[in-house]
Protein backbone atom coordinates (compact mmCIF):
# COMPACT_ATOMS: atom_id res chain seq x y z
CA UNK A 1 0.00 0.00 0.00
CA UNK A 2 2.79 2.41 0.92
CA UNK A 3 4.60 1.56 -2.32
CA UNK A 4 1.48 2.31 -4.35
CA UNK A 5 1.10 5.58 -2.45
CA UNK A 6 4.65 6.57 -3.30
CA UNK A 7 4.13 5.62 -6.92
CA UNK A 8 1.03 7.78 -7.06
CA UNK A 9 2.91 10.62 -5.36
CA UNK A 10 5.71 10.31 -7.88
CA UNK A 11 3.21 10.61 -10.71
CA UNK A 12 1.56 13.61 -9.14
CA UNK A 13 4.90 15.29 -8.55
CA UNK A 14 5.99 14.65 -12.12
CA UNK A 15 2.75 16.21 -13.33
CA UNK A 16 3.26 19.22 -11.07
CA UNK A 17 6.73 19.81 -12.51
CA UNK A 18 5.18 20.05 -15.95
CA UNK A 19 2.24 22.22 -14.96
CA UNK A 20 3.46 23.88 -11.75
CA UNK A 21 4.43 27.18 -13.34
CA UNK A 22 0.84 27.68 -14.44
CA UNK A 23 -0.53 27.27 -10.93
CA UNK A 24 -1.11 30.07 -8.45
CA UNK A 25 1.72 30.89 -6.11
CA UNK A 26 0.64 30.33 -2.50
CA UNK A 27 4.01 31.28 -1.02
CA UNK A 28 3.70 35.03 -1.37
CA UNK A 29 6.86 35.09 -3.49
CA UNK A 30 7.84 37.89 -5.82
CA UNK A 31 10.71 38.48 -8.24
CA UNK A 32 12.92 39.94 -5.51
CA UNK A 33 11.87 37.54 -2.72
CA UNK A 34 13.35 34.21 -1.69
CA UNK A 35 10.91 32.04 0.27
CA UNK A 36 12.43 29.85 2.98
CA UNK A 37 10.80 27.23 5.21
CA UNK A 38 12.02 25.72 8.49
CA UNK A 39 10.32 23.78 11.30
CA UNK A 40 12.22 24.65 14.48
CA UNK A 41 10.71 27.66 16.26
CA UNK A 42 13.79 27.88 18.51
CA UNK A 43 15.99 28.52 15.47
CA UNK A 44 13.68 31.08 13.84
CA UNK A 45 15.29 34.17 15.49
CA UNK A 46 18.78 33.03 14.44
CA UNK A 47 17.77 32.68 10.80
CA UNK A 48 15.89 35.95 10.87
CA UNK A 49 19.20 37.51 11.91
CA UNK A 50 20.95 35.73 9.01
CA UNK A 51 18.29 37.04 6.65
CA UNK A 52 19.02 40.62 7.72
CA UNK A 53 22.72 40.11 7.03
CA UNK A 54 21.96 38.54 3.66
CA UNK A 55 19.63 41.35 2.62
CA UNK A 56 22.25 43.93 3.56
CA UNK A 57 24.80 42.20 1.32
CA UNK A 58 22.29 41.70 -1.50
CA UNK A 59 20.33 44.95 -1.97
CA UNK A 60 17.00 44.33 -3.66
CA UNK A 61 16.67 40.74 -2.39
CA UNK A 62 14.36 39.84 0.49
CA UNK A 63 14.00 36.58 2.42
CA UNK A 64 10.52 35.52 3.56
CA UNK A 65 10.79 32.89 6.31
CA UNK A 66 7.93 30.54 7.20
CA UNK A 67 8.10 28.36 10.31
CA UNK A 68 5.83 25.32 10.60
CA UNK A 69 5.60 22.52 13.19
CA UNK A 70 7.31 19.23 12.29
CA UNK A 71 4.21 17.29 11.17
CA UNK A 72 2.60 20.19 9.31
CA UNK A 73 5.92 21.02 7.72
CA UNK A 74 6.31 17.80 5.74
CA UNK A 75 2.61 17.54 4.91
CA UNK A 76 2.51 21.06 3.47
CA UNK A 77 5.85 20.67 1.72
CA UNK A 78 4.71 17.51 -0.08
CA UNK A 79 1.39 19.14 -0.93
CA UNK A 80 3.32 22.18 -2.15
CA UNK A 81 5.36 20.07 -4.56
CA UNK A 82 2.14 18.72 -6.02
CA UNK A 83 0.25 22.03 -6.11
CA UNK A 84 3.17 24.17 -7.23
CA UNK A 85 3.22 26.21 -4.00
CA UNK A 86 6.53 24.92 -2.65
CA UNK A 87 9.11 27.37 -1.23
CA UNK A 88 12.30 28.32 -3.03
CA UNK A 89 14.47 26.93 -0.22
CA UNK A 90 13.65 24.61 2.68
CA UNK A 91 15.34 22.89 5.60
CA UNK A 92 15.82 19.27 4.55
CA UNK A 93 16.17 16.07 6.60
CA UNK A 94 18.46 13.22 5.61
CA UNK A 95 15.57 10.74 5.86
CA UNK A 96 13.55 12.70 3.32
CA UNK A 97 16.02 13.87 0.73
CA UNK A 98 16.59 10.51 -0.97
CA UNK A 99 12.94 10.27 -1.97
CA UNK A 100 12.81 13.93 -2.98
CA UNK A 101 15.94 13.54 -5.11
CA UNK A 102 14.54 10.40 -6.71
CA UNK A 103 11.33 12.25 -7.56
CA UNK A 104 13.44 15.02 -9.10
CA UNK A 105 11.94 17.87 -7.09
CA UNK A 106 15.32 19.13 -5.84
CA UNK A 107 17.77 21.40 -7.62
CA UNK A 108 21.42 20.23 -7.81
CA UNK A 109 23.78 22.48 -5.84
CA UNK A 110 27.11 21.38 -7.33
CA UNK A 111 27.98 24.88 -8.49
CA UNK A 112 27.94 26.33 -4.96
CA UNK A 113 31.49 25.16 -4.26
CA UNK A 114 30.62 23.22 -1.11
CA UNK A 115 33.54 21.07 0.06
CA UNK A 116 33.62 18.31 2.67
CA UNK A 117 36.55 20.01 4.42
CA UNK A 118 34.47 23.10 5.14
CA UNK A 119 32.19 21.28 7.57
CA UNK A 120 32.25 18.77 10.39
CA UNK A 121 33.35 15.36 9.00
CA UNK A 122 30.72 13.46 7.03
CA UNK A 123 28.08 16.17 6.92
CA UNK A 124 28.62 17.36 3.36
CA UNK A 125 29.07 13.88 1.87
CA UNK A 126 25.68 12.72 3.18
CA UNK A 127 23.87 15.05 0.78
CA UNK A 128 25.23 13.55 -2.42
CA UNK A 129 22.52 11.68 -4.31
CA UNK A 130 22.91 8.39 -6.12
CA UNK A 131 23.38 10.32 -9.34
CA UNK A 132 26.48 12.01 -7.90
CA UNK A 133 24.87 15.44 -7.54
CA UNK A 134 24.68 17.49 -4.37
CA UNK A 135 21.18 18.30 -3.11
CA UNK A 136 21.84 19.83 0.28
CA UNK A 137 24.11 22.47 1.81
CA UNK A 138 25.08 21.51 5.41
CA UNK A 139 23.53 23.72 8.10
CA UNK A 140 23.97 21.96 11.48
CA UNK A 141 24.64 18.70 13.28
CA UNK A 142 23.58 16.84 16.40
CA UNK A 143 24.59 13.89 18.55
CA UNK A 144 22.84 12.03 21.38
CA UNK A 145 23.68 11.99 25.10
CA UNK A 146 22.09 11.02 28.41
CA UNK A 147 20.19 13.84 30.13
CA UNK A 148 19.69 13.21 33.85
CA UNK A 149 18.13 14.85 36.89
CA UNK A 150 21.11 15.69 39.10
CA UNK A 151 19.09 15.69 42.34
CA UNK A 152 17.63 12.25 41.65
CA UNK A 153 21.09 10.97 40.74
CA UNK A 154 22.52 12.40 43.97
CA UNK A 155 19.70 10.83 46.00
CA UNK A 156 20.65 7.51 44.40
CA UNK A 157 24.29 8.03 45.32
CA UNK A 158 25.41 8.33 41.69
CA UNK A 159 28.02 10.94 40.79
CA UNK A 160 28.65 12.66 37.45
CA UNK A 161 31.87 10.69 37.15
CA UNK A 162 30.06 7.39 37.56
CA UNK A 163 27.37 8.30 35.03
CA UNK A 164 30.04 9.25 32.52
CA UNK A 165 31.82 5.93 32.99
CA UNK A 166 28.99 3.45 32.38
CA UNK A 167 29.22 0.37 30.16
CA UNK A 168 26.62 -2.06 28.92
CA UNK A 169 26.16 -5.44 27.22
CA UNK A 170 23.04 -7.29 26.02
CA UNK A 171 23.47 -10.16 28.52
CA UNK A 172 23.14 -8.40 31.88
CA UNK A 173 23.09 -4.71 30.93
CA UNK A 174 26.38 -3.97 32.66
CA UNK A 175 26.85 -0.95 34.91
CA UNK A 176 24.40 1.03 32.77
CA UNK A 177 21.48 -1.22 33.67
CA UNK A 178 22.57 -1.24 37.31
CA UNK A 179 22.51 2.58 37.34
CA UNK A 180 19.10 2.75 35.64
CA UNK A 181 17.72 0.16 38.06
CA UNK A 182 19.05 2.09 41.05
CA UNK A 183 17.52 5.34 39.75
CA UNK A 184 14.12 3.64 39.53
CA UNK A 185 11.86 4.03 42.55
CA UNK A 186 8.46 2.38 43.13
CA UNK A 187 5.53 3.92 45.01
CA UNK A 188 6.75 2.40 48.27
CA UNK A 189 10.21 3.94 47.95
CA UNK A 190 11.93 0.71 46.91
CA UNK A 191 14.60 1.04 44.25
CA UNK A 192 14.71 -1.19 41.19
CA UNK A 193 17.66 -3.17 42.52
CA UNK A 194 16.25 -3.67 46.01
CA UNK A 195 14.27 -6.66 47.34
CA UNK A 196 10.52 -6.06 47.22
CA UNK A 197 10.65 -3.64 44.26
CA UNK A 198 7.20 -3.43 42.64
CA UNK A 199 7.71 -3.08 38.88
CA UNK A 200 3.97 -2.62 38.34
CA UNK A 201 3.74 0.48 40.54
CA UNK A 202 6.68 2.70 39.68
CA UNK A 203 6.85 6.31 40.83
CA UNK A 204 10.06 7.32 39.04
CA UNK A 205 11.50 5.34 36.14
CA UNK A 206 15.26 5.25 35.76
CA UNK A 207 14.94 5.80 32.01
CA UNK A 208 12.27 7.74 30.13
CA UNK A 209 10.62 6.41 26.98
CA UNK A 210 10.99 7.94 23.56
CA UNK A 211 8.84 5.31 21.89
CA UNK A 212 9.76 2.35 19.74
CA UNK A 213 12.27 4.19 17.61
CA UNK A 214 10.80 3.51 14.16
CA UNK A 215 13.59 2.10 11.98
CA UNK A 216 16.40 4.36 13.14
CA UNK A 217 16.13 4.44 16.94
CA UNK A 218 18.06 7.70 17.04
CA UNK A 219 17.21 8.60 20.64
CA UNK A 220 16.11 5.13 21.72
CA UNK A 221 18.38 2.20 20.85
CA UNK A 222 20.80 3.37 18.13
CA UNK A 223 23.65 4.08 20.55
CA UNK A 224 23.40 0.50 21.83
CA UNK A 225 23.11 -1.27 18.47
CA UNK A 226 26.03 0.75 17.08
CA UNK A 227 28.28 0.17 20.09
CA UNK A 228 27.52 -3.54 19.67
CA UNK A 229 28.96 -3.33 16.14
CA UNK A 230 25.73 -3.33 14.13
CA UNK A 231 24.97 -1.14 11.07
CA UNK A 232 21.62 -0.40 9.43
CA UNK A 233 22.66 -1.53 5.94
CA UNK A 234 25.58 -3.21 4.21
CA UNK A 235 27.25 0.11 3.39
CA UNK A 236 27.21 3.62 4.93
CA UNK A 237 25.15 5.33 2.21
CA UNK A 238 22.57 4.10 -0.26
CA UNK A 239 22.58 0.57 1.02
CA UNK A 240 20.26 -1.93 -0.62
CA UNK A 241 19.87 -4.39 2.26
CA UNK A 242 18.75 -3.56 5.79
CA UNK A 243 20.03 -5.77 8.60
CA UNK A 244 17.21 -5.86 11.13
CA UNK A 245 17.38 -9.66 10.91
CA UNK A 246 20.86 -9.62 12.45
CA UNK A 247 21.27 -11.65 15.65
CA UNK A 248 23.31 -8.81 17.11
CA UNK A 249 20.57 -6.26 16.42
CA UNK A 250 17.82 -8.49 17.78
CA UNK A 251 19.75 -9.33 20.95
CA UNK A 252 20.21 -5.62 21.67
CA UNK A 253 16.54 -4.83 21.01
CA UNK A 254 15.42 -7.70 23.26
CA UNK A 255 17.62 -6.37 26.09
CA UNK A 256 16.67 -2.72 25.55
CA UNK A 257 12.90 -3.18 25.59
CA UNK A 258 13.42 -5.71 28.38
CA UNK A 259 14.29 -2.74 30.60
CA UNK A 260 10.61 -1.79 30.45
CA UNK A 261 9.52 -5.32 31.38
CA UNK A 262 11.73 -5.08 34.46
CA UNK A 263 10.14 -1.75 35.37
CA UNK A 264 13.32 0.31 34.87
CA UNK A 265 12.20 2.10 31.70
CA UNK A 266 8.83 3.75 31.19
CA UNK A 267 6.39 1.44 29.38
CA UNK A 268 5.27 2.13 25.85
CA UNK A 269 1.86 3.19 27.14
CA UNK A 270 3.49 6.18 28.85
CA UNK A 271 4.82 7.55 25.58
CA UNK A 272 2.86 9.93 23.37
CA UNK A 273 4.52 11.58 20.39
CA UNK A 274 2.41 14.71 20.85
CA UNK A 275 2.24 15.20 24.60
CA UNK A 276 4.44 12.84 26.61
CA UNK A 277 7.84 12.43 25.07
CA UNK A 278 10.96 11.63 27.11
CA UNK A 279 11.67 15.28 27.92
CA UNK A 280 8.15 15.72 29.30
CA UNK A 281 8.58 12.66 31.52
CA UNK A 282 11.84 14.05 32.92
CA UNK A 283 10.33 17.52 33.39
CA UNK A 284 7.43 16.01 35.36
CA UNK A 285 9.79 14.02 37.59
CA UNK A 286 8.39 10.74 36.26
CA UNK A 287 11.81 9.68 34.93
CA UNK A 288 15.33 10.29 36.18
CA UNK A 289 17.11 10.18 32.82
CA UNK A 290 16.54 10.15 29.07
CA UNK A 291 18.57 9.76 25.93
CA UNK A 292 17.94 12.72 23.67
CA UNK A 293 19.51 14.83 20.96
CA UNK A 294 21.53 18.03 21.03
CA UNK A 295 18.59 19.93 19.56
CA UNK A 296 16.91 19.44 22.96
CA UNK A 297 19.64 21.06 25.08
CA UNK A 298 17.76 24.32 25.55
CA UNK A 299 14.54 22.45 26.37
CA UNK A 300 16.07 20.36 29.16
CA UNK A 301 18.07 23.27 30.57
CA UNK A 302 14.87 25.31 30.77
CA UNK A 303 12.98 22.93 33.07
CA UNK A 304 11.94 24.88 36.17
CA UNK A 305 13.01 23.27 39.41
CA UNK A 306 15.06 20.61 37.64
CA UNK A 307 18.84 20.69 37.55
CA UNK A 308 19.48 18.67 34.39
CA UNK A 309 22.99 17.53 33.46
CA UNK A 310 24.31 15.36 30.64
CA UNK A 311 26.50 12.27 30.43
CA UNK A 312 28.18 10.40 27.60
CA UNK A 313 26.55 7.35 26.03
CA UNK A 314 27.80 4.12 27.67
CA UNK A 315 30.66 1.98 26.38
CA UNK A 316 29.42 -1.05 24.45
CA UNK A 317 30.70 -4.59 23.75
CA UNK A 318 33.00 -3.24 21.01
CA UNK A 319 34.86 -1.15 23.59
CA UNK A 320 33.53 2.09 22.10
CA UNK A 321 30.76 4.53 22.86
CA UNK A 322 28.43 5.36 19.99
CA UNK A 323 26.06 8.08 18.91
CA UNK A 324 24.23 8.95 15.75
CA UNK A 325 25.57 12.16 14.20
CA UNK A 326 22.79 13.60 12.14
CA UNK A 327 22.86 16.84 10.20
CA UNK A 328 20.28 18.97 8.45
CA UNK A 329 20.82 20.82 5.20
CA UNK A 330 19.22 23.49 3.04
CA UNK A 331 17.81 22.42 -0.33
CA UNK A 332 16.47 24.35 -3.31
CA UNK A 333 13.29 23.14 -4.97
CA UNK A 334 13.40 22.32 -8.66
CA UNK A 335 10.49 24.67 -9.39
CA UNK A 336 11.80 27.54 -7.27
CA UNK A 337 10.52 30.85 -8.60
CA UNK A 338 13.68 32.73 -7.73
CA UNK A 339 16.48 30.24 -8.39
CA UNK A 340 19.17 32.87 -8.69
CA UNK A 341 18.21 34.41 -5.37
CA UNK A 342 17.76 30.96 -3.82
CA UNK A 343 21.32 29.98 -4.76
CA UNK A 344 22.70 33.12 -3.18
CA UNK A 345 20.66 32.50 -0.02
CA UNK A 346 21.72 28.85 0.31
CA UNK A 347 25.38 29.77 -0.24
CA UNK A 348 25.01 32.39 2.50
CA UNK A 349 23.30 29.90 4.85
CA UNK A 350 26.21 27.51 4.39
CA UNK A 351 28.85 30.17 5.05
CA UNK A 352 30.80 30.88 8.22
CA UNK A 353 29.21 34.31 8.23
CA UNK A 354 25.67 32.98 8.78
CA UNK A 355 26.59 29.86 10.74
CA UNK A 356 28.58 31.88 13.27
CA UNK A 357 25.52 34.07 13.81
CA UNK A 358 23.36 30.98 14.31
CA UNK A 359 25.93 29.54 16.71
CA UNK A 360 25.85 32.67 18.84
CA UNK A 361 22.18 32.02 19.62
CA UNK A 362 23.10 28.78 21.40
CA UNK A 363 20.25 26.61 20.15
CA UNK A 364 22.03 24.27 17.73
CA UNK A 365 25.53 23.26 16.57
CA UNK A 366 26.13 24.77 13.10
CA UNK A 367 27.93 22.65 10.51
CA UNK A 368 31.08 24.76 10.10
CA UNK A 369 33.85 24.66 12.71
CA UNK A 370 33.51 28.39 13.33
CA UNK A 371 29.77 28.00 13.84
CA UNK A 372 30.28 25.09 16.25
CA UNK A 373 32.81 27.09 18.28
CA UNK A 374 30.39 30.00 18.50
CA UNK A 375 27.66 27.66 19.75
CA UNK A 376 29.90 26.10 22.40
CA UNK A 377 30.80 29.59 23.64
CA UNK A 378 27.12 30.59 23.69
CA UNK A 379 26.12 27.52 25.69
CA UNK A 380 28.99 28.12 28.11
CA UNK A 381 27.79 31.67 28.62
CA UNK A 382 24.41 30.22 29.58
CA UNK A 383 26.10 27.90 32.05
CA UNK A 384 25.45 24.79 29.95
CA UNK A 385 28.15 22.12 29.55
CA UNK A 386 27.81 20.49 26.11
CA UNK A 387 30.86 18.22 26.30
CA UNK A 388 28.72 15.07 26.12
CA UNK A 389 27.64 16.15 22.62
CA UNK A 390 30.89 17.58 21.28
CA UNK A 391 33.35 14.99 22.59
CA UNK A 392 32.08 12.18 20.31
CA UNK A 393 32.80 14.38 17.28
CA UNK A 394 36.32 15.23 18.44
CA UNK A 395 37.33 11.78 19.72
CA UNK A 396 37.18 9.18 16.95
CA UNK A 397 39.29 6.70 18.93
CA UNK A 398 36.81 6.04 21.71
CA UNK A 399 33.59 6.96 19.90
CA UNK A 400 31.77 5.62 16.91
CA UNK A 401 29.70 8.31 15.22
CA UNK A 402 27.39 7.13 12.46
CA UNK A 403 24.83 8.62 10.14
CA UNK A 404 21.09 8.34 9.97
CA UNK A 405 20.38 5.50 7.48
CA UNK A 406 20.46 6.86 3.92
CA UNK A 407 18.51 4.65 1.50
CA UNK A 408 15.70 4.75 -0.99
CA UNK A 409 12.10 4.26 0.22
CA UNK A 410 12.81 5.71 3.67
CA UNK A 411 9.10 6.38 4.18
CA UNK A 412 8.30 2.72 3.50
CA UNK A 413 10.99 1.56 5.93
CA UNK A 414 9.46 3.76 8.62
CA UNK A 415 5.93 2.60 7.80
CA UNK A 416 6.96 -1.04 8.25
CA UNK A 417 9.30 -0.69 11.21
CA UNK A 418 7.19 1.64 13.34
CA UNK A 419 4.37 -0.82 14.12
CA UNK A 420 6.79 -3.73 14.39
CA UNK A 421 9.01 -2.02 16.98
CA UNK A 422 5.94 -0.84 18.89
CA UNK A 423 4.59 -4.39 18.88
CA UNK A 424 7.84 -5.65 20.40
CA UNK A 425 7.98 -2.83 22.93
CA UNK A 426 4.32 -2.57 23.84
CA UNK A 427 2.97 -6.07 23.27
CA UNK A 428 5.99 -8.28 23.87
CA UNK A 429 6.20 -9.59 20.30
CA UNK A 430 9.34 -11.72 19.77
CA UNK A 431 12.33 -9.95 18.23
CA UNK A 432 12.47 -12.75 15.66
CA UNK A 433 9.38 -11.13 14.10
CA UNK A 434 11.82 -8.59 12.65
CA UNK A 435 13.00 -11.24 10.19
CA UNK A 436 9.81 -10.98 8.16
CA UNK A 437 9.75 -7.18 8.36
CA UNK A 438 13.34 -7.05 7.17
CA UNK A 439 12.49 -9.27 4.20
CA UNK A 440 9.59 -7.00 3.27
CA UNK A 441 11.82 -3.93 3.42
CA UNK A 442 14.53 -5.49 1.30
CA UNK A 443 12.01 -6.59 -1.31
CA UNK A 444 10.92 -2.94 -1.63
CA UNK A 445 14.53 -1.78 -1.93
CA UNK A 446 15.16 -4.31 -4.68
CA UNK A 447 12.42 -2.83 -6.91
Amino acid sequence: MRLRTLTALAGALTLSLVTGCAKGDGTGASANTVTYWLWDANQLPAYQACAKGFEKENPGLKVKITQLGWSDYWTKLTAGFIAGTQPDVFTDHIQKFGQFADLKVLEPLDDLGIKDSGYQPGLAANWIGQDGNRYGAPKDWDTVALFYNQKLAKDAGLTAGQLNDLSWNPKDGGTFEKAIAHLTVDKNGKRGDEPGFDKNNVKVYGLASNGGGYGDGQTQWSMFTASAGWSYTEKPRWGTKYQYDSKTFQSVIKWYFGLAKKGYMAPFSDYNVQSNQANTQVAAGKAAAAFDGAWMISTYSGFKGRDIKTALTPVGPTGKRATMMNGLADSITKSARNKAGARKWVAYLASDQCQTVVGEYGVVFPATSAGTEAAIAAYKKKGIDVTAFTEPVADKKDFRTFSYPITNYAADVTALMMPQMEDIYGNGAPVSSLDQTNSQINRILSQ
